[in-house]
């Protein structure tokens, strides 16, 4: 006797690397705060075989302006987050979510005169 999965999951779905709800979490109260700050505009997410990717955009039919990627396969080497800037430049790597987006929010820190 073989077991079938629902016919309500699609096939494949546990293939796919993606971000869980604590970290989906974090992603998007930085989100709110650059949004609050009229920094980005639009956001959108990928689901992959190897990656999960939050792209941040300053408008909607633009490159992306930093891509937060989350990488299991890297965990032991490099960590798993990353923040990706729009030439294709790491700005930051690590297993913290929280310490990587840290790089993303000094942006948020302007001088008041």
């Amino acid at each position: 006797m073989t077991l079938q999965p629902p016919a309500s999951f699609p096939q494949g779905v546990d293939d796919k690397v993606s971000f869980h709800r604590t970290e989906l979490s974090l992603i998007l109260s930085l989100y709110g705060r650059m949004v609050a700050a009229g920094e980005w505009r639009d956001y959108g997410i990928s689901l992959l075989r190897d990656v999960a990717v939050f792209s941040v955009f300053r408008r909607t039919a633009e490159f992306p302006l930093y891509r937060i990627e989350k990488r299991p396969k890297l965990r032991s080497r490099q960590g798993q987050y990353a923040v990706i800037g729009m030439e294709g430049q790491v700005l930051k790597r690590g297993n913290d979510l929280r310490q990587v987006l840290r790089v993303l929010e000094r942006k948020l820190i302007r001088v008041v005169e």
